[in-house]
This record gives C-alpha cells, sequence and structure tokens, in this order.
C-alpha cells in the first residue's frame, strides 16, 4: 500500500466522520466536525499537491516544490482556526446563556417550512403534466 493510497483512506474516513458530526444537534460535535473536515481537506491538498519536490534553493528549477497547494494549505488552517475561534465562542455564550449544548428545533422555522410545501403543493406551474392530467 503507498502513501498516497493511506493518505487518500484517512482523508475519506475524516470526510465522512467529520459530515456525520456535523449533522448533531450538539454544538461542541458540531466544532469536531468541522475540525475533522478541516484536517481532510488539509490532506487533500497535501494528496493533491503531487510528489515531494526540493526546496526552492538552487540554480536550477528542476524538481522544484510547488509552493501554491502549501499556500492553500496554510490558507485552510488559518480559515479553519478563525470559524471554530468563533464557533467555541458560539458554545461558550449558548452555555453561559442556557446550559445547553443542542440545538433545538424553532417552531416558527417548521411553521415556515410546512406553509412552503403547502404553497408549492398549490401552485400548478410546479405539479408535473401528469399530475395535471390526473386532477382534470
Amino acid at each position: 500500500m503507498t502513501v498516497t493510497l493511506v493518505l487518500v483512506i484517512a482523508m475519506a474516513v475524516l470526510f465522512s466522520c467529520g459530515v456525520y458530526l456535523l449533522l448533531e444537534r450538539s454544538l461542541t460535535r458540531m466544532l469536531l466536525g468541522f475540525l475533522l473536515l478541516g484536517n481532510a481537506l488539509n490532506l487533500l491538498l497535501l494528496t493533491m499537491s503531487g510528489a515531494a519536490g526540493d526546496p526552492p534553493i538552487g540554480t536550477t528549477s528542476k524538481g522544484i516544490a510547488d509552493p501554491l497547494p502549501q499556500a492553500f494549505a496554510l490558507t485552510a488552517i488559518v480559515i479553519t482556526f478563525a470559524v471554530s475561534a468563533f464557533l467555541l465562542a458560539l458554545i461558550h455564550r449558548s452555555w453561559k446563556l442556557s446550559r445547553a449544548d443542542e440545538v433545538e428545533v424553532d417552531e416558527a422555522d417548521v411553521a415556515i417550512g410546512r406553509e412552503r410545501d403547502e404553497a408549492a403543493d398549490e401552485d400548478p406551474e410546479t405539479t408535473t403534466d401528469a399530475e395535471q392530467e390526473a386532477t382534470r
């Protein structure tokens, strides 16, 4: 098994665990899922950058590593850190206010969603031709 295959498998596991944790209602699990997605993205950038090269010191440009994927990885690390700090602030504020870590279902949003679904069912432009023929 090559190093690239191991990185791809690790990246796939991190992506799947991160998405699973992001779909939870607990803010702490959402933060952990986001961190896993950030690490998976860094592995993706590392894997897609190609083979390792020489440092850019010397007289020829043969075999020098491409600095663009490294810049992307650094940018991804900074963005992940900033969003993680913001999520930590949200989790801390939520804990201070309600002593709860879970996101609750907002009844007003659910009602708006139901109204939107009912309006879409009544709208003749969104129904298919077969449904219109069945109602005639």
